[in-house]
């Protein structure tokens, strides 16, 4: 059975050993799914900027 696709967090939480589902972690690791990025240690997307929302995560995972 194939992994599920870890969901980054909407928020960086700022700690110091970045946590796996930190989406900066995610973002340098190239994991991050299609169509997000990282502003202000924030996820977002990428062609207009808007903040992601936990609802909209699911359907990019």
């Amino acid at each position: 059975m194939a992994k599920k696709p870890k969901v980054p967090k909407t928020k960086c939480c700022v700690s110091k050993s970045k946590c796996g589902r930190c989406p900066l972690r995610m973002l340098k690791e190239g994991t991050l799914p299609d169509g997000l990025t990282v502003k202000r240690r924030q996820l977002v997307r990428a062609k207009d900027g808007k903040p992601v929302k936990k609802k909209d995560l699911k359907t990019a995972a």
